[in-house]
């Protein structure tokens, strides 16, 4: 059963919530959300579950109280400081689509605290034109529209099938969302317009995969490919791209968790 707590410093507070019994720490930092991640903390533990031996897993949300200014570094120093407060040190670090970003960028700001790294379907920066999304989903939450962002979310990220599978369930969950939501989410989401750390990238030295999807409609293949470009000198830096499963491919690509397993389990003397 997933354990939630709260990580308490000077300067802010963060939820997390810890699930498995493994010697190995694994660190899953989510992508953009209306609702904090820990809402859904029995079904991300159950998605990981043949982890469970090898690893001690810890999801992190985002600090519970942002102001405008904050900024993606903001969240990897914060993220990095409360991985600090737990003790946590050379962990398996996961990032999806914005918690990629975190994700490199703690690895770049504290490689001490990083044995391996895992990037799906992210950006080393988010050029104007593939910011059109992201930038709509903003619009309907400062129009205070919860129903119609959650639809639209599910439109993007998730394929046609899987989509129409979920609608009324976003229609149910939209009900569930406050106005205190929408404005975090916001300052949440406009920090990716000036996020870009494209040429720092070569200084994370931990091994790398890097996941995409060839048919990602939020963030393109493209911003996957151009972080591979960075690294594809390394020989225990490794690049995969599905089709057909979309921007969430980490949630909707079956054997997703298996290849981010095989990627973690594989030993230090071997390239990836």
């Amino acid at each position: 059963m997933a354990e939630t707590g709260m990580v308490w410093t000077e300067d802010f507070e963060m939820g997390y919530c810890r699930f498995g019994f493994g010697n190995k720490t694994f660190v899953i930092l989510p992508g953009l959300s209306v609702q904090s991640v820990i809402r859904a903390k029995e079904a991300v533990e159950a998605s990981y579950a043949m982890m469970g031996g090898d690893f001690t897993t810890y999801l992190f949300d985002r600090k519970y109280e942002v102001s405008e200014g904050y900024t993606i570094y903001d969240m990897a120093d914060d993220t990095a400081k409360a991985m600090k407060e737990l003790g946590l040190k050379d962990v398996y670090l996961f990032g999806a689509s914005q918690g990629g970003m975190i994700a490199m960028t703690i690895a770049i700001r504290y490689p001490e605290l990083v044995k391996k790294l895992v990037l799906g379907n992210t950006s080393s920066h988010v050029k104007p034109e593939q910011r059109a999304v992201i930038d709509h989903w903003i619009e309907l939450a400062r129009d205070k529209a919860p129903r119609e962002l959650y639809q639209d979310f599910g439109k993007e990220v998730y394929p046609a099938e899987v989509y129409e599978q979920y609608r009324e369930y976003f229609d149910n969950v939209a009900e569930t969302v406050k106005e205190k939501d929408l404005e975090k989410f916001v300052v949440l989401a406009e920090t990716i317009k000036d996020f870009d750390v494209t040429n720092e990238i070569e200084k994370i030295k931990c091994p790398v995969l890097i996941i995409g999807a060839f048919d990602d409609a939020v963030l393109d293949s493209d911003a996957t490919m151009e972080i591979a470009e960075k690294l594809d000198n390394r020989t225990d830096c490794a690049l995969y791209m599905y089709n057909g499963y979309g921007h969430a491919s980490f949630d909707t690509a079956p054997d997703y968790r298996k290849r981010v397993y095989d990627f973690l389990m594989k030993t230090d003397d071997k390239t990836v």
